[in-house]
């Protein structure tokens, strides 16, 4: 973590900013050649995490992968059991895991891996089993620790979109950080993913393993509201990194109802540029066809994976990681009185700044005022930043103190865009 404990670096000190893909279902459902092809479409489109579930959470115990192979042996009562991985054969379950790995690492990707998914220990909806102890836990930590040690693209992501509810799932969740601490000697880091509008911080904020917070703001409203998440984390002590790690996703169906249409690049952008410009080190994208892999498209899963990694938002993500890592990324700082005049509900703004920058964004495009003075210099340079293409444009040039009525390029629906400031 960096010094002032708000963002991710690289052992050097370098920033690093968390450009993440959803990809639940990627040992499962995938071979090799399907792996291949989706971690180059997603190097290409910049991202460098790719977050991806061992125990899946579509019957990731009992349904064999691509080259039908499970994960775990059953023990003398007939369960599958966690403290058992199938390590039979040189082409078991988990050296396709493996090559996964290794191949994300030659691409530059780090893989952003769950142990398993939260109904393996909590089936308060989904598939199960709940095949889970406190011992059994620490055990599956500790083996994973001990294979994937020396990997150095793994991020260790613990729950799974399931609420800790009892006693029983918060030592299941410690057992497991425990073991894998054990296993890879602290080599990595640690997080915990959360289930829909929440963050970890809300069980899990005080824990000692847990370096970042993850939220899962959701794929319920139509009007973004992560921002909220994500500043409520940011002003927790102790201070800990924060990001969504589970937005709305690319052609979902608000509101899991595919009656009420599908959310687009557009909503997955706002939720980017909201996260992000509200104090979030990084962000994570998802498109509904991806993290579950799906083949037999339908109206809830309404297209082809192969088809949906190029779908528009995936690729206008690429624009959001370039604007922030071509500033001064450490000394980032959420700063909303940079907006003299705050819009409400789906035009709310949101800003960030550095020393001598400053960005906002709008996400329609509604004319507004930006208070001057936030940054150094005696002037600023202002220039329009369109998130659909990473182009900017410049805006003018005006004295660094007072208020300044702003007008963006284009409004509406697919009018968003970005007020750069610049000092002079």
């Amino acid at each position: 973590m960096s010094d002032n404990k708000r963002f991710l670096t690289l052992e050097d000190g370098s920033p690093f900013f968390w450009l993440g893909d959803t990809a639940w279902e990627l040992f499962h459902k995938l071979n090799r050649e399907e792996s291949d092809l989706y971690l180059r479409n997603r190097a290409e489109r910049k991202f460098n995490v790719v977050q991806a579930v061992a125990l899946a959470e579509l019957d990731g115990v009992m349904s064999p992968n691509a080259y039908g192979r499970l994960p775990l042996l059953k023990n003398a009562q007939g369960v599958y059991d966690p403290s058992l991985p199938d390590t039979n054969g040189a082409d078991n379950y988990w050296t396709h895991v493996d090559y996964i790995v290794d191949r994300a690492a030659e691409l530059g990707i780090y893989i952003a891996l769950l142990p398993t998914w939260g109904d393996k220990y909590n089936v308060v909806w989904g598939k199960g089993p709940d095949i889970f102890t406190q011992e059994n836990a620490q055990a599956f930590g500790r083996w994973l620790g001990e294979r994937y040690r020396d990997r150095p693209n793994i991020v260790w992501v613990l729950g799974g979109d399931r609420p800790l509810q009892t006693a029983r799932h918060f030592e299941i969740i410690r057992a497991m950080a425990a073991g894998l601490s054990e296993g890879d000697r602290g080599s990595h880091l640690i997080t915990f993913h959360p289930p829909g509008d929440c963050s970890s911080s809300t069980p899990l904020h005080d824990e000692p393993w847990l370096a970042f917070n993850m939220i899962q703001s959701g794929h319920h409203d139509t009007i973004r509201k992560n921002y909220e998440e994500v500043a409520a984390d940011y002003g927790k002590l102790p201070t800990k990194p924060t990001l969504d790690a589970e937005p709305c996703y690319e052609d979902h169906p608000i509101n899991f109802n595919a009656e009420n249409g599908y959310f687009d690049e557009k909503d997955v952008r706002i939720g980017a540029y909201y996260g992000v410009f509200s104090g979030a080190f990084g962000h994570t994208y998802g498109h509904h066809s991806i993290w579950s892999m799906t083949t037999e498209p339908g109206p809830y899963f309404i297209m082809h994976w192969q088809d949906a990694i190029v779908r528009p938002g995936a690729a206008q993500m690429q624009h959001l990681r370039a604007l922030i890592e071509s500033y001064p990324f450490l000394e980032r700082v959420p700063d909303q009185s940079l907006i003299a005049d705050q819009f409400a509900a789906a035009n709310y703004m949101v800003a960030t700044r550095g020393q001598r920058y400053a960005l906002v964004y709008s996400p329609n495009g509604i004319p507004f005022r930006v208070a001057l003075g936030k940054i150094d210099g005696e002037r600023v340079a202002a220039f329009w930043y369109d998130p659909r293409s990473g182009e900017r444009a410049a805006a003018g040039e005006w004295a660094n103190h007072g208020v300044q009525r702003v007008v963006p390029p284009s409004s509406g629906r697919d009018g968003d865009w970005v007020l750069i400031l610049e000092s002079r």
